[in-house]
C-alpha cells in the first residue's frame, strides 16, 4: 500500500505546490513509483507545473487513469473543471466530496508513495481528508515570516489533534542571495522554521532560498528537479526526500503499536 504523504501549509503563498512536486520528483529520481495528486480544490496548480494543462484523463473500469509527467502520476481536479481560467465555486461539502472521489475512483498503479497537494488551511477539506484517508504524515511548508510562521503552526497542531504524525517542517524563501555581487538577506527573517521545530520537537527538514529559477522553472512545466537535476537546489531538495523517505521507512519498523501491553502480576 502505497505511502501517503501530505504536503500542507497554514497559509497560501509560502511556495507549497512548488515544494510537493519537487519532493514528488526527488523522490521518483530515487527509483520509487510516486503519484502526486493535487488537493487544492480551488486552486490546483500542478497541471501547470508539469506542463499537463488542458489535458483529460481518460476513465477505465469507473476510474480515471492517472496522466503521466517526468515519471511521475498525476491527478488534478484542474483536469476536470475546464481551463485555468475557471473558478471551481463551490461549497464546503461539494469540494471534500470531489476529493475523496479522486482519492477513491484514481486508477493509481503499484504506487510507493502518494504526495498529496493540500490546500492552505486547516478547513473542511483537511480534516476530511484526515478522518477518512489512511495518511503516513505531513509536511508543513512554511517561510521564516512571523505571519507565515503563525498560521503553520496551526496546521502542525491540526494534524497533531487528529493524530496524524508530523514528518517535519520545509523552510522556503529562507535566503537570498544577489546574482549580481552575491549578497545573502533574510528577506522573510531568519531562523523561524527551526525556531518552530524546537518548539514543537518535530523535525526541520531542510531550508530553500528565494530564487527566481524555482519559479521560472515551475511556471514552465519543467520543476527544478526536473530542469537542473544536478544543481544546488535539485540537491537540497533530494536532500528533503530523502530524509521523508527514510522517516516514513522507521515509521513502517515501528511494531508496538500492534502489540499488547503486558502486564506481570503476583496472584
Amino acid at each position: 500500500m502505497a505511502k501517503i504523504i501530505v504536503v500542507t501549509s497554514g497559509k497560501g503563498g509560502v511556495g507549497k505546490s512548488t515544494t510537493a512536486v519537487n519532493l514528488a520528483l526527488a523522490l521518483a529520481q530515487e527509483g520509487a513509483n510516486v503519484g502526486l495528486l493535487d488537493a487544492d480544490i480551488y486552486g490546483p496548480s500542478q497541471p501547470t507545473m508539469l506542463g499537463l494543462s488542458g489535458q483529460t484523463p481518460k476513465i477505465q473500469d469507473n476510474a480515471f487513469v492517472p496522466l503521466q509527467a517526468h515519471g511521475l502520476q498525476v491527478m488534478s481536479i484542474g483536469f476536470l473543471t475546464g481551463d485555468d481560467n475557471t473558478p471551481v465555486v463551490w461549497r464546503g461539502p461539494k469540494a471534500t466530496g470531489a476529493l475523496i472521489q479522486l482519492f477513491g475512483q484514481t486508477a493509481w498503479h503499484d504506487l510507493d508513495y502518494l504526495i498529496v497537494d493540500m490546500p492552505p488551511g486547516t478547513g473542511d477539506i483537511q480534516l476530511t481528508l484526515s478522518q477518512k484517508v489512511p495518511v503516513t504524515g505531513a509536511v508543513i511548508v512554511t517561510t521564516p515570516q512571523d505571519i507565515a510562521l503563525l498560521d503553520a503552526r496551526k496546521g502542525l497542531k491540526m494534524f497533531e489533534k487528529v493524530g496524524i504524525p508530523i514528518l517535519g517542517i520545509v523552510e522556503n524563501m529562507s535566503i537570498y542571495v544577489c546574482p549580481n555581487c552575491n549578497h545573502q538577506e533574510h528577506i522573510f527573517g531568519a531562523g523561524g522554521g527551526q525556531k518552530m521545530c524546537d518548539e514543537y520537537q518535530v523535525g526541520f527538514l531542510g531550508s530553500l532560498p528565494l530564487n527566481l529559477s524555482i519559479r521560472e522553472q515551475a511556471d514552465s512545466g519543467r520543476p527544478t528537479v526536473v530542469a537542473d537535476p544536478d544543481g544546488v537546489i535539485s540537491g537540497i531538495y533530494k536532500q528533503i526526500a530523502r530524509k521523508i523517505a527514510i522517516q516514513v521507512a522507521e515509521m513502517s519498523k515501528d511494531m508496538t503499536s500492534k502489540f499488547p501491553s503486558i502486564v506481570v502480576q503476583n496472584t
